[in-house]
């Protein structure tokens, strides 16, 4: 019989024991103390240092909120016209996730109507089922917005939003459109004051608050929190709307007569101050609808091409109809530039208004030949006969005894070579001319009479401004005043002078001068019933046209000459008519301008007495004060 071995049993104390599962149980317990802690800290942390964030995210999640725009500031003439405000619109969004499935072809065959959308476009929009908003049509009016709301509630459909919004209106239309400008769809300024000021005009924007589910859709019994909107600060523009309309009547009566191909140009200042009281440019544009061309014979042009080509066509015209040449655009002053010649030279003592001069068949200066307009042969004249027959081959030998370094000195002086530093866009920053020591003499002889240089429109006003008001450049400006909402004065303009360009002395001269022009020369069509009346004419080539025949026709012109207030320049570009002198076609434009707006602020007539005899300048005055 055999025996299986006796396999010992393990000892006892091999076994786990009290002490281990002690052990065990601390380690347990202390691991779950360590993650209750951290949890606790958590807890703690989200609680107090991460209170703030946490609740925005949740805000987020259960708000919707909608931007109420505020309205732009209010604009005004000086006489209180109001030239641009806001109007109540609608813009309709939708909601593609809150609109029925069943509804969505039936939503957009009738909105895309109501709407003059594309269909297709619209269901594809509506198919974006995870979208919460999409935009459908910006600033429509009453009846549409009323139209959209009547077809969703008679059909069922949900999901599609009307928010109020605002939009710009101007209440005058084309008037003053060029200075004034206009927004673009998101309500901003595109052009013009709009533009410069848009800072100043833009409100601030208001808030609402709208509850929303945890899949983003309106709850049945939302709340909402409104911050009410601002309105942005308004403007008081120096333009009087009286004046404003004589120059734009007149003006556009001249365009359309003489043909005026590339358009017209005018400027009304105040001389003592250079506030501009009218600017045009003719012809102009609706702001209330500044992509239409607002040019008939233009837009039948655009109309007329397709594809590129029209867009093209239509870019172009609208960029022209938008530009405000007046302020924009450099051109070939001619002989309206005599003044600045003739006023240099008889500061700076060069000559005297009694010293003559010759004017022959031509004059021949470095090998190329000079001559008068119509090849005249003017003979022996003083200064004053030379401006009042608007003498080239005169102002050629006047600019020779100036000397080219002076006769850029007064150039700068003037302020022909900068922008004017007027509150309005797209001023160019500099002017087209030859600074000293690239002048030759056949470079002085036809600037001194108006060609070779390209300056502003409304810098040539100035500097004119400068030689009959005392011989101050003061820079010209368009808002007098900025104002609250309230209609609390917040800042206001003050008149601004560069600088003291010629002496007083030499101002009063000039301006007798001026009125010889009017009376007995060139500018006799400037003439006025009652008031006396200075001025030049121009009729200046346009050396960069691909027309050798282009001509810009102005006048510019100063009333009462022997106390003066009102500057007018005008000038026509590339007109066809009978003739392209200034002095026929510009100057009659003035004359009319100036006689109603004369009448307008109450400046009584009376007899127009004899131009004096023009007196002797002392030759050692000081020329200009620096920079």
């Amino acid at each position: 019989m055999s025996h299986k071995p006796v396999v010992p049993l393990p000892d006892e104390r091999a076994l786990p024991g009290r002490s281990f599962r002690l052990r065990a149980r601390l380690v347990a317990g202390l691991f779950c103390a360590v993650c209750f802690a951290g949890l606790a800290a958590r807890l703690a942390w989200l609680q107090l240092a991460g209170e703030t964030w946490y609740a925005q995210r949740a805000l987020g999640q259960q708000l919707q909120d909608t931007v109420v725009p505020a309205g732009r500031g209010l604009i005004y003439s000086a006489d209180g016209v109001l030239l641009a405000t806001n109007a109540t619109c609608w813009t309709i969004r939708a909601s593609p996730r809150e609109m029925p499935e069943e509804k969505l072809d039936e939503a957009a065959r009738g909105l895309a109507a109501i709407l003059e959308l594309d269909e297709a476009g619209l269901r594809e929009k509506f198919g974006q089922r995870r979208s919460n908003d999409c935009l459908l049509r910006y600033r429509v009016d009453r009846e549409t917005a009323g139209a959209v709301r009547d077809f969703c509630a008679q059909n069922g459909i949900t999901g599609i939003r009307i928010n109020q919004d605002t939009r710009r209106q101007y209440p005058e239309g084309a008037f003053l459109a060029s200075v004034l400008g206009f927004t673009n769809v998101d309500n901003a300024g595109a052009a013009g004051l709009e533009l410069e000021y848009n800072d100043t005009l833009t409100g601030q924007s208001g808030l609402v608050l709208t509850a929303v589910n945890a899949w983003g859709y309106t709850m049945e019994h939302s709340y909402a929190v409104l911050e009410p909107p601002v309105e942005g600060s308004g403007l008081v523009l120096t333009i009087d709307a009286a004046i404003q309309r004589y120059l734009e009547n007149a003006l556009t009566y001249a365009v359309k007569e003489h043909s005026a191909a590339a358009r017209g140009v005018g400027i009304v200042l105040d001389v003592d101050t250079g506030a501009v009281l009218a600017m045009a440019t003719i012809p102009a544009f609706d702001p209330n609808q500044p992509r239409v061309v607002y040019d008939e014979a233009q837009r039948a042009a655009v109309d007329a091409l397709e594809g590129d080509a029209r867009a093209a066509a239509l870019q172009q015209a609208q960029q022209v109809q938008w530009r405000n040449k007046a302020v924009s655009d450099l051109y070939e002053p001619g002989s309206v530039f005599k003044l600045i010649t003739c006023a240099a030279a008889l500061d700076a003592g060069a000559v005297q208004p009694g010293d003559t001069f010759v004017c022959g068949a031509y004059l021949s200066v470095s090998g190329t030949r000079f001559h008068c307009a119509n090849r005249k042969r003017h003979g022996v004249q003083t200064v004053t006969e030379a401006l009042m027959n608007s003498c080239n081959q005169s102002f050629i030998q006047i600019g020779a005894r100036l000397g080219k370094q002076a006769f850029c000195d007064y150039f700068a002086a003037f302020g022909l070579r900068e922008a004017t530093g007027i509150d309005l866009p797209a001023e160019p920053a500099h002017s087209l001319y030859y600074t000293a020591d690239r002048m030759g003499p056949v470079e002085l002889a036809s600037c001194s009479f108006g060609q070779s240089s390209k300056v502003s429109y409304i810098g040539m006003a100035a500097a004119v401004a400068a030689i009959v008001n005392g011989g101050r450049l003061m820079r010209p400006y368009v808002v007098a005043e900025v104002r609250s909402p309230a209609g609390a004065v917040l800042q206001a303009a003050e008149p601004a002078c560069v600088r003291q360009v010629i002496r007083p002395e030499t101002s009063a001269v000039m301006r007798q001068m001026m009125e010889a022009v009017v009376a007995s020369g060139g500018g006799q069509k400037a003439q006025i019933a009652g008031y006396r009346v200075g001025g030049k004419s121009g009729t200046s080539q346009k050396l960069d046209s691909d027309d050798p025949k282009a001509r810009i026709a102005s006048f510019v012109a100063v009333a009462p000459i022997d106390d003066p207030q009102l500057l007018c320049l005008v000038c026509l570009d590339e007109p066809h008519s009978w003739t392209t002198a200034g002095g026929s076609i510009a100057a009659p434009v003035c004359a009319e301008v100036l006689e109603q707006a004369l009448v307008h602020r109450g400046v009584a007539r009376s007899a127009v007495p004899a131009a004096p005899a023009l007196a002797e300048l002392p030759a050692d005055g000081d020329s200009f004060n620096g920079e």
